[in-house]
């Protein structure tokens, strides 16, 4: 799967503050992920993000 830092991933699961979309800090083996409704970082193993996207937003170039 193609993801890059700065990518915008809406995952299946809701955060607690209602936000569905996660900015991607950091990718490698790990992913770290930050809310884009509170600022939350999260890291996750890549196969447990790549199991819950729902659609990857690109930023415009």
């Amino acid at each position: 799967m193609d993801i890059a830092v700065g990518d915008v991933l809406k995952l299946r699961k809701k955060h607690p503050c209602g936000a569905d979309t996660w900015t991607v800090m950091r990718v490698g083996m790990d992913f770290r992920l930050a809310c884009t409704g509170c600022g939350h970082q999260i890291m996750l193993p890549r196969r447990q993000v790549e199991k819950n996207i729902r659609q990857i937003i690109r930023p415009e170039e």
